[in-house]
């Protein structure tokens, strides 16, 4: 008697069918576990255009002040800091803590000079604040506004918003400060204004424009550079000796647009924003030693001068200070 082949046609169906939904399944799996490792980060948010915005990590703007800052952070008790560009009430820009919730001002500075680029709040609950003019400076003021310590900083003097930006204190209480037409990071002793150590940063000629806006003292002491109108990140070491850098030619895309702010993660990854980008193209994007892309925002429409990345996947970070 010959055999059916219907109950092997029905065995070969199910087989088929438990294949492609065991398939489907993992398809799903692996969709999940892919979005759950995707990178999302909310951040603090500074320049002209922009204000001072915080976004989330959904891309939404959870807050807003409506003043025009070139540099700012979230303070330990949640209040922002800010460096004010010239605006109505700081002629030549300023700084202020503002409370979150109310916005409230509860501590200002009016510059003396014509610019304030910077501030950066140090663990005694003063502030370092870099003034622009005449007499370049870096000031240390107290929470009634005094200036207690007065550092002249050694840059040209013919253009003003050119002559430093994110200075920067470092654990052994020297300034870092970028000066941009000089192409070169200066360290300074604050105490007697001498620097002691200078990176230049013209090495592919002043042409390229590599002017460096944002300098990070590393852990490893090794210093992080931004380079501005020269479209990329540089890492030199004690010697000034370039060990990394990074540009679009690096990323295989046109990323890089005026690096301005850039901040070094716990991870190791780098942080950079591109001040010029415009409508949607990408304001901030973060990459891996291995210069690989892995974090991108393209919200607002214009880009950030600074920035201050606050939480990765619903994380604050631990370690926050490096940019």
């Amino acid at each position: 008697m010959q055999t059916s082949p219907i109950p092997h046609f029905r065995l070969s169906l199910r087989s088929c069918l438990t294949s492609v939904i065991l398939a489907i399944v993992a398809t799903v799996g692996l969709a999940r576990t892919t979005r759950a490792a995707e990178i999302q980060h909310s951040f603090l948010g500074v320049g002209n255009a922009v204000r001072a915005v915080i976004v989330d990590e959904q891309g939404q703007v959870a807050w807003k002040f409506d003043m025009p800052a070139s540099d700012g952070w979230v303070l330990p008790n949640g209040n922002i800091l800010l460096a004010l560009y010239g605006t109505k009430g700081f002629p030549n820009g300023g700084v202020v803590e503002v409370e979150r919730e109310s916005k409230k001002i509860v501590f200002q500075y009016k510059a003396q000079q014509r610019e304030t680029s910077t501030v950066q709040p140090l663990p005694d609950g003063k502030y370092l604040v870099a003034e622009l003019g005449p007499e370049p400076r870096a000031l240390v003021i107290n929470r009634e506004g005094d200036v207690v310590r007065t550092t002249p900083l050694q840059c040209q003097k013919t253009n003003f918003h050119m002559q430093t930006r994110m200075l920067r204190v470092l654990p052994n209480g020297n300034y870092l400060a970028p000066h941009l037409l000089d192409f070169a990071v200066k360290e300074y002793d604050p105490t007697t204004g001498k620097v002691v150590k200078s990176f230049a940063t013209d090495e592919r000629g002043r042409n390229k424009r590599d002017w460096p806006f944002t300098a990070i003292r590393l852990k490893d002491g090794n210093t992080l550079i931004a380079c501005t109108n020269g479209n990329r990140i540089i890492e030199v070491d004690a010697t000034g000796k370039i060990v990394w850098s990074v540009t679009d030619d690096d990323l295989g895309e046109k990323l890089f647009d005026d690096a301005c702010g850039a901040q070094r993660l716990p991870n190791g990854n780098t942080v950079v924003s591109s001040y010029h980008a415009k409508g949607n193209q990408v304001k901030l994007f973060e990459m891996t030693r291995e210069k690989k892309v892995v974090w991108r925002y393209a919200g607002m429409k214009t880009g950030f001068h600074h920035f201050q990345i606050l939480t990765t996947n619903g994380k604050p970070l631990k370690d926050n200070t490096w940019k």
